[in-house]
């Protein structure tokens, strides 16, 4: 059976809002209302403060849209709208202006990349385990709402538990973890657009009991769009490490990516060569498939630090797989010791016991 918007609309329209007593269509509190193949997704429209008071209303709408015959899955979230302030003046803190998520957070590290396909998830997941390994307290958020990775590579299945209007982080090798994937179905794709997006990636920053942390590394969607600048926004970020291949192509999206967080004023932590060479299991002999020393002689002209290389190994594949991260499953590996040495030149960059920097003002160039 065909599920129509008009359908999810009129099911909507028997919700009421108890602030106004109008139903939540002609309240305006619908937004980004998607329909396709028996998947349903909107967002209700509510300022930040409000959003615990509105959780009772989201869940009525969400089981309202789900009650019609046809739908397979419902994802509603708050989404929070609020008129830009005017610009203050330089050095000078602006009215009204939202206070920073993630407090307790003392250091949040992005890693990006410019073009998907580089292995940054890879990336993320096993130098957040070699931060952990080195006895710092971590925070993993797969900020990847299109495409989260985290549930498989961390291989965690089930649904994160909830203390009241607060949800748990997953708990894996030594990682506090959380990601849309925990949330939702493997195979459930999120036709949203880009206030949905926003919101879901406060709502997993604001409304997850993270607790105090040394570190977050937080897994980027690649590119530089909504979730980029809601992160630079939104959070005092610590820095940013962009993950490229040798390939010219894939260095192309890196500048990009470098250029982007200079210009939302995140300061560039350095870059990291994935895949950087291969060496066959059998014989020894080394293939540079996608090139060599790409990256590092970007990171030289582009005056960043070069934080290491990650070599093509099948076992990195198969550990991801498998959700047993190499640099836990086999921290003695060529692999694990790859990443224990790029995290190590990373915490050297952070200081995890010192003040929390401040958060960048969006200057765009």
């Amino acid at each position: 059976m065909t599920v129509t918007t008009e359908a999810v609309l009129a099911a909507l329209a028997r919700v009421r809002d108890p602030d106004s007593g109008r139903d939540i269509v002609a309240a305006g509190l619908v937004d980004s209302l998607t329909v396709r193949d028996g998947l349903v997704q909107f967002g209700l429209r509510t300022a930040r403060e409000r959003a615990a008071a509105m959780e009772p209303l989201r869940r009525a709408a969400q089981d309202a849209a789900a009650a019609i015959p046809g739908v397979l899955n419902v994802t509603a979230v708050l989404t929070a709208h609020r008129q830009a302030p005017a610009a203050a003046p330089a050095g000078r803190a602006q009215p009204g202006a939202a206070a920073p998520l993630l407090p307790q957070v003392r250091a949040i590290v992005a890693v990006a990349s410019g073009k998907g396909g580089v292995g940054k998830s890879t990336v993320a997941v096993n130098l957040a385990v070699a931060l952990a390994r080195g006895g710092l307290s971590v925070g993993l958020l797969d900020a990847d709402i299109y495409g989260p990775s985290l549930p498989r590579m961390l291989g965690v299945t089930t649904r994160p538990e909830a203390e009241g209007k607060i949800i748990r982080p997953i708990e894996a090798w030594g990682l506090k973890a959380m990601s849309i994937g925990f949330l939702v179905e493997e195979e459930t794709p999120m036709i949203w657009r880009g206030p949905m997006v926003m919101g879901a990636l406060e709502q997993l920053m604001g409304q997850v009991s993270w607790g105090a942390l040394d570190v977050m590394v937080v897994d980027m969607p690649p590119g530089t769009g909504d979730a980029q600048l809601t992160m630079a926004q939104r959070v005092p970020l610590a820095g940013a490490v962009i993950v490229s291949t040798p390939q010219d192509i894939a260095l192309l999206d890196a500048r990009r990516g470098v250029r982007m967080f200079e210009k939302t004023r995140v300061p560039v932590l350095g870059i990291v060569e994935n895949m950087s060479f291969f060496c066959c299991p059998n014989c020894g002999h080394r293939t540079d498939l996608f090139g060599h020393g790409g990256a590092r002689a970007e990171a030289e002209r582009l005056g960043v630090p070069f934080l290491g290389e990650v070599p093509l190994l099948l076992a990195i594949r198969e550990t991801a797989d498998a959700g047993t991260p190499i640099t836990a499953s086999a921290p003695d590996s060529e692999a694990a010791r790859a990443y224990a040495a790029i995290a190590e030149r990373l915490r050297a960059t952070l200081d995890p016991a010192g003040a929390r920097p401040a958060a960048p003002r969006i200057v765009m160039d």
